[in-house]
């Protein structure tokens, strides 16, 4: 392993995880077209689609653990919320992470397609009113919520995404949760998802540990400088980078898929 791969591992990593702290996504939405698609551009090893879900999978991890650690205060994190869609994207994404063992590589890179798309129609749906509600005052339906984020892990645990770009889009269009709760609580949840995603994906081999770890060492530098960044932007303004940059990685890959 040279230098020039450590320093390009490590920047995809840096910049996927502080998008990640700053929208409340895992960073899989960046990082798994980056890993796919910029390594061979520098004449580097080409991943595999299930290696790039796997090295995703223990990054959003800790990239998580971090931006959480960086909304800790300020009454963000929703633990009702976290609590219900937290438990259901586990057990699918323990689902999701085994079934992919026996999926193709176009079959998880289909997914993550069908996941983005789906995430970036929503994302530009319009969220009138949800960021005037107070924060004790919050309320959505448990079940609805439970049932989507089940069915979110599922498809998360497939491709190691941890599923937070769909997350969020779903707290704010269906469940009408206000944007800085919605991206301190799927921080948390998708903490909660990728635990699953990483224990299946580790224990079928489908992580390969080396830049999986320079990933890591660069999430926790960058998530939490993210997450700072992102209390002090304007609301409208992450809706709008978050719903362009789903709508550019769900473009990006239905090309490979289609071409």
């Amino acid at each position: 392993m040279d230098l020039m791969f450590v320093i390009t591992i490590f920047l995809i990593g840096f910049i996927g995880s502080y998008i990640s702290g700053m929208l409340g996504i895992g960073g899989s939405i960046i990082k798994y077209p980056m890993l796919l698609f910029i390594p061979p551009l520098f004449g580097l090893a080409a991943f595999s689609a299930h290696e790039v879900s796997g090295i995703s999978a223990v990054q959003v991890l800790f990239a998580s653990i971090g931006g959480v650690w960086a909304y800790r205060k300020g009454g963000y994190l929703n633990k009702t919320l976290i609590l219900y869609m937290g438990v259901s994207v586990l057990i699918g994404s323990v689902i999701g992470s085994f079934g992919s063992q026996s999926m193709s590589e176009n079959g998880i890179n289909i997914v993550y397609g069908v996941l983005a798309l789906i995430a970036a129609v929503m994302m530009f749906i319009p969220k009138k009113g949800i960021d005037e509600i107070p924060l004790d005052q919050v309320r959505f339906n448990k079940w609805i919520a439970a049932i989507l984020a089940f069915i979110v892990g599922v498809g998360s645990g497939i491709v190691g995404a941890a599923g937070g770009f769909l997350l969020v889009p779903i707290m704010l269009v269906v469940l009408k949760i206000p944007t800085r709760v919605t991206i301190a609580s799927s921080l948390a949840i998708t903490f909660i998802s990728s635990i699953g995603a990483t224990v299946g994906k580790v224990s079928t081999g489908q992580v390969d540990y080396f830049p999986a770890l320079i990933m890591v060492i660069a999430s926790l530098i960058a998530a939490p400088l993210g997450a700072i960044a992102g209390k002090k932007i304007n609301t409208k303004i992450l809706q709008v980078i978050l719903a362009l940059l789903i709508l550019a990685t769900a473009i990006k890959i239905w090309m490979d898929i289609l071409f």
